[in-house]
C-alpha cells in the first residue's frame, strides 16, 4: 500500500493537475461527486490507499466507507473526515451519488494560523469517528457551504483563498460540534494533558510505510521513560482518561496497524512482524491471535 499523493489524485480523476495556485498558500479545490465517478468508474472504485492530504466529503447515497481496519455503512447523507495519517475509501452502493468533496493540504489551511496543527483538531485526532451521518437540515446547511466553496473557486475575487479557508474551517467547526462528547478531554488538568502526549507518542510512530520501518516504542515502560513519569502513574493517569490501560492502548493501536498491512501489502508475516517490533514472528502470531482469535495467515486469507 502506497501513500497517493495529489498528483496520484488528478491522475486518477483524469484532471490535470490545476495551475495558478501558489505553494505559499498551499492546494484546494472542491468538486462535485457525481462529476467524479466517472473517472474513478473506469478503474474500478477508489483505491484504498493513505492520501498525502486532507479531504472532507458530503456523501448523498448510499456507500460503504473503509477507514483502517473500520467498515462503516452509510444509508442516506453524511459528512466524511479523512486525514494523511488514516487509510481510507467509500464504495458506492447505489447509482443515486451527489454531494461534494474538497481536498486540501495543511499549508493551505494553516496559512496565518500559527502554531495549529492540523492532526489535533479533534475531527482529525487519530482515533476519532470520522463519518456522521447527517439530518436533512444538516446536509442543507452544509451543502449551501460547499456551494459557496465551488463558486467561489471560479471567481476572480482577489482574497478568495481567505475566504475559502473560513469555509473549510467553517465546515470542520460544524463536524466538530457533531462528535460525540467523550470523557477523553475533560478538562485541562495534569492527567489529561499526560494522555494526550501519551496518544501523540503512540500516533507519531505510525502509519508504518516500509517494512525497514519499526516501532521504537512497544511497552508501558517505553512510553513512561519518554514522557518522564513513573510506568504506574501513566498507567493510573490513562485508566482514568479513557479507561483503558497503556497495554490496551498500545496493543489496539498495534493490532488495528497489523490488519491494515496484511489486507493492504503483499509484505511477508515476518516483515510485518519485524516492523511491529516483534522479535520473532512467533510472537506476533500469538499477539495477533489472541487479540483477533485469528492466525495473521487466516486473517490475510
Amino acid at each position: 500500500m502506497k501513500t497517493s499523493t495529489l498528483e496520484d489524485f488528478y491522475k486518477a480523476i483524469a484532471t490535470h493537475m490545476p495551475e495558478g495556485i501558489s505553494k505559499e498558500i498551499g492546494h484546494f479545490n472542491v468538486f462535485k461527486i457525481a462529476d467524479m465517478l466517472a473517472g474513478y468508474k473506469a478503474k474500478k472504485e477508489m483505491p484504498y490507499n493513505r492520501r498525502s492530504f486532507y479531504k472532507i466529503s458530503l456523501i448523498k447515497g448510499k456507500n460503504k466507507a473503509e477507514y483502517a481496519d473500520k467498515v462503516i455503512n452509510i444509508e442516506k447523507q453524511a459528512l466524511l473526515f479523512a486525514s494523511p495519517k488514516v487509510p481510507y475509501h467509500y464504495v458506492p452502493q447505489d447509482d443515486q451519488q451527489e454531494g461534494f468533496f474538497c481536498v486540501f493540504t495543511e499549508e493551505f489551511l494553516t496559512r496565518n494560523m500559527s502554531g495549529v496543527v492540523l492532526d489535533e483538531l479533534p475531527i482529525f485526532k487519530p482515533g476519532g469517528y470520522p463519518v456522521f451521518q447527517l439530518s436533512a437540515a444538516d446536509n442543507k446547511e452544509l451543502t449551501a457551504l460547499f456551494e459557496k466553496m465551488y463558486k467561489e473557486l471560479s471567481g476572480d475575487y482577489a482574497y478568495k483563498y481567505d475566504l475559502l479557508r473560513n469555509y473549510v474551517l467553517e465546515v470542520i467547526h460544524y463536524g466538530q460540534k457533531l462528535q460525540p462528547v467523550t470523557p477523553l478531554h475533560p478538562a485541562h488538568t495534569a492527567g489529561t494533558r499526560v494522555t494526550s502526549l501519551f496518544i501523540e507518542l503512540l500516533e507519531r510512530q505510525f502509519p508504518i510505510e516500509s517494512p525497514r520501518q519499526q516501532l521504537q516504542l512497544r511497552t508501558a515502560k517505553d512510553y513512561a521513560e519518554r514522557l518522564a513519569v513513573h510506568v504506574n502513574h501513566l498507567n493510573k493517569v490513562l485508566k482514568e482518561t479513557t479507561g483503558k490501560t497503556t497495554t490496551a492502548l498500545i496493543s489496539g493501536r498495534v493490532i488495528q496497524e497489523a490488519k491494515i498491512l496484511l489486507k493492504q501489502t503483499d509484505w511477508n508475516i515476518s516483515e510485518i512482524s519485524d516492523s511491529l517490533g516483534f522479535e520473532e514472528v512467533a510472537h506476533f502470531s500469538n499477539f495477533f491471535r489472541k487479540q483477533t482469535s485469528f492466525a495473521p495467515v487466516a486473517f490475510r486469507s
